[in-house]
């Protein structure tokens, strides 16, 4: 495969873009800032800022970056709910009520934040095991399926990365490129792809608060990721993800 795929890392394409006519500028109202659920669906609500995050230890910024670190081996302690749900709001959280697209935890290219969070759940308590998405707006976890055998699933659409499925939770995000395509038409999958690394950073961060360690993992089988997640893998697919969990005694990670 010999295309330059270097362009991609290059900001040339917004001389390309005419952008009198992206969706934004023709008027067209902007995505919803999350993916619509079901009505009725129950929802698992989850403790937020306001509950003053019991768990979560005061630990300076300095002090977890400093600390971070690619962690892939993990013990069978479970996180607590406070705390899946402190991961949550630092990678993905609202800081403000919503508007048309929202004030959250992490920067995005034109406040469009056009990523979803998934989890597949092993070891939180007091959480069924299973598939979940979570809603920023509400601050909450949406069951989307209990398959018995996530695990091998998990590892499976990470290339058999075995240590993606020994977390607590795996994280995974999608991108649903609309919601950035609305304001900024070809040239937002760059900036697609940088939002994301801001989230995950921020996962690292506040991991480091709860006594758990994350890994960034880029390498997946793309459409195993989205058939796990019920995504189509067009107006919606799997873009990143992250195993968290508690760190083994004695071991480290790399950096």
């Amino acid at each position: 495969m010999r295309f330059d795929l270097k362009f991609f890392l290059k900001d040339t394409v917004r001389k390309m873009v005419d952008f009198s006519t992206t969706a934004q500028n023709r008027g067209l109202p902007a995505p919803p800032l999350q993916k619509p659920y079901p009505p009725g669906a129950a929802l698992v609500p989850l403790p937020g800022p306001g509950d003053g995050w019991p768990g979560v230890a005061p630990v300076s910024l300095a002090e977890a970056v400093a600390n971070r670190r690619s962690r892939r081996v993990f013990d069978d302690a479970p996180l607590t709910l406070a705390e899946l749900g402190f991961l949550l709001w630092a990678s993905q959280g609202l800081r403000k009520a919503p508007g048309a697209s929202g004030f959250r935890t992490v920067p995005s290219a034109g406040c469009r934040h056009a990523l979803e969070t998934y989890l597949a759940v092993f070891r939180v308590a007091g959480l069924a095991k299973g598939l979940y998405r979570y809603l920023p707006v509400e601050h909450a976890l949406l069951l989307k399926d209990q398959p018995d055998d996530l695990e091998a699933q998990v590892s499976r659409a990470a290339f058999d990365q075995r240590f993606t499925a020994r977390g607590a939770a795996t994280f995974f995000w999608t991108t649903v490129p609309e919601r950035m395509e609305w304001r900024y038409a070809e040239a937002s999958y760059k900036v697609i792809a940088l939002d994301a690394g801001h989230v995950c950073q921020n996962l690292y961060l506040a991991c480091e608060a709860v006594g758990a360690g994350t890994c960034a993992v880029a390498a997946y089988d793309q459409e195993a990721c989205d058939a796990l997640l019920g995504v189509d893998g067009e107006a919606e697919f799997t873009v990143y993800l992250a195993p968290v969990g508690r760190v083994a005694a004695g071991k480290g990670g790399e950096p």
